[in-house]
């Protein structure tokens, strides 16, 4: 694992309630000689194995996206976050992040296939195995010989896992369970060798995990392949289990503890997802600015032309965003593990609260890259055009493949309504302070406002005052719904998704800052001029959604006095001093990309 510098962790969620200095921040800067030559030798790969290919995989060329898997295995990318002495190369969690994000942007079909197989298909042994069965399977997952799936949801458990109607019986001798039911949408169940499935004992309230060789003189079928809008050669299919023999040491973990695995499986899977959105929004950047830059209208270039500007500075600044967030949280959790280590946990221990701790920030990131990199596409196709709707150009294929990022891994919705219900839950247990902070919003709110000008002549003083502002809102909202609601929020479900997209804006647009301040710091301001274009253009669309959403939230449980004390609190928290021009903010951003014919930053 990367060695850490010293730095002050912030527990998960606690970047709500309290400042963080850059220094503190990883970025993708810092990333060791180690890990920029892992980038180029995935980035070389990807470009060989995968884009060349792009017309097999929208083909439906299940075949190549099987040989490709293989080709990653010999190569140890599908073994990077695996322990070495499982066969892995046993590299830090920023290492796993940063492959998952390189080797994910030719296509969705291979992307999924490798985040299925390196994620929920090998983690869950290797996190909750017994030793013999990390021994006898993870070497053969690590390596590519065996491909993994994970056969959690069913026709009538989707976003609800645990209420899965698969089943599994012991035998009479005590020796192994019979699981039968069905599993729908497995990613590679075509031609895996193994699977991840969760089924109940007899009235168990959860469900259990069990390690299942894919064997169908073992009662095991499968549904046709999946006909699919994206992800096309991403093998999808039904997998039924009639009578399967699973020996009963074959159970993952314990009895009845299936819906721990699968939720924090899904942690891990939801900040890989975001990293694989990444690469993809870089590469949709660069061939919609080389083609502007070649397509002439009226004798002018359209990449010109200020509405086009308007989609290149925009799609930048929300790449530059989730770069920035993502290999923040990745760096976190990467220190997590190694302090746990550090204090005497096993590495699967460590491993295991190390993710679980940033489980908020997994799912911030999950919605928030998911959203941009469906955004980055459309505005992709429209840059294109009429060209843009032609399966000629990549656009439309990454627009298709970009729509499933919204759904798996929890729906969206699911995992804003989970990034608040789980800070509640920390706030509960005394891991996150909001009572403090949020009483002291509400005396600020009965105070007088200070009428002073402030300094704001460092780099960002204003911003980073208006990031502390904005957590204030969250405070001020999700304090006022706890007193009113309790126990009963998770009800309000309209509620917790505003809540949750105000705590998504003041993560992402602080992130993108604190990467900024910090290289403007040891590379020079100048150097950093259209990162600081775009880290403030990102900031200024978070605060009017802050705005709104917090607005909306006030609204629906507030009244009277109370209400209006709150809407005047949130207009104080939302207003700059000194707003920028986000026409020229756009302008520098776009003329940058266009002068480099790609995402540069």
């Amino acid at each position: 694992m990367e060695t850490t510098e010293k730095k002050d962790l912030l527990r998960g969620g606690q970047f709500i309630v309290k400042e963080t200095k850059c220094e503190d921040v990883f970025t993708p800067e810092d990333f060791t000689e180690e890990q920029n030559m892992m980038k180029d030798a995935v980035m070389e790969f990807n470009e060989r194995e995968i884009v060349a290919h792009r017309d097999r995989f929208e083909n439906r060329d299940f075949a190549y996206t099987e040989e490709c898997m293989t080709k990653a295995g010999e190569l140890g990318f599908l073994g990077v976050a695996v322990p070495e002495e499982y066969g892995g190369l046993g590299m830090g969690f920023v290492s796993t992040v940063l492959t998952c994000d390189y080797i994910s942007s030719g296509t969705g079909s291979f992307s999924t296939a490798f985040g299925a197989h390196t994620g929920i298909g090998t983690m869950p042994i290797t996190l909750y195995g017994t030793e013999e069965q990390k021994q006898k399977y993870v070497p053969r997952l690590a390596t590519g010989e065996w491909f993994g799936a994970y056969c959690l949801t069913e026709p009538g458990a989707g976003s609800d896992a645990n209420s899965g109607k698969t089943i599994a019986a012991l035998s009479e001798d005590g020796k192994s369970y019979k699981i039968n039911g069905q599993k729908m949408w497995i990613s590679n169940a075509g031609f895996c060798k193994l699977f991840i499935v969760f089924a109940r004992l007899e009235k168990d309230k959860n469900i259990t995990g069990f390690i299942v060789e894919n064997d169908p003189k073992n009662g095991i079928t499968m549904g046709e392949e999946e006909h699919k809008l994206g992800i096309r050669a991403s093998s999808t299919r039904q997998v039924f289990f009639n009578d399967t023999v699973v020996p009963v040491e074959n159970m993952l973990a314990g009895r009845g503890e299936g819906f721990k695995i699968a939720m924090n499986a899904l942690n891990i899977g939801r900040i890989k997802l975001a990293a694989a959105c990444l690469d993809s929004q870089r590469r949709i950047i660069t061939t919609a600015v080389k083609y502007a830059n070649e397509r002439k209208q009226f004798d002018t270039r359209i990449s010109d032309f200020g509405a086009i500007k308007v989609k290149i500075a925009e799609m930048s600044a929300s790449a530059y965003a989730g770069e920035s967030a993502t290999y923040r949280a990745s760096k976190d959790i990467e220190d997590r593990i190694a302090m746990r280590e550090a204090a005497g946990n096993t590495h699967q221990e460590a491993e295991l609260k190390g993710v679980e701790e940033y489980a908020i920030e997994c799912s911030i990131l999950k919605v928030a890259v998911s959203e941009d990199v469906q955004n980055c596409a459309d505005e992709g196709i429209q840059i294109f055009g009429g060209m843009g709707f032609s399966e000629d150009t990549p656009m439309e294929a990454a627009w298709r493949d970009a729509r499933i990022a919204r759904i798996y891994e929890g729906t969206n919705e699911i995992n804003r309504m989970l990034s608040v219900g789980l800070l509640v839950k920390k706030a509960m247990k005394g891991h996150v302070d909001l009572l403090g902070p949020a009483q002291k919003v509400q005396e600020e709110l009965m105070g007088i406002p200070s009428f002073d000008t402030p300094d704001y002549s460092e780099l960002f003083s204003e911003e980073k005052e208006i990031i502390q502002k904005l957590k204030k809102v969250f405070l001020m909202v999700a304090g006022g719904a706890v007193q009113k609601y309790g126990q009963e929020l998770e009800a309000h479900q309209q509620l917790l998704i505003a809540a949750a997209d105000i705590l998504i804006e003041i993560y992402m647009a602080e992130s993108a800052i604190l990467r900024t301040e910090k290289n403007a710091k040891r590379f020079g301001e100048e150097s950093q001029a259209t990162q600081i274009a775009m880290s403030k253009l990102y900031l200024y669309h978070a605060v009017d959604i802050v705005e709104e959403k917090g607005k909306e939230s006030i609204i629906s449980f507030a009244e009277g006095d109370e209400q209006r004390m709150m809407l005047m609190g949130l207009r104080r928290f939302t207003k700059y001093q000194n707003y920028p021009d986000i026409v020229d903010l756009r302008k520098e951003i776009a003329e940058k990309v266009k002068e480099e014919e790609k995402y540069c930053f």
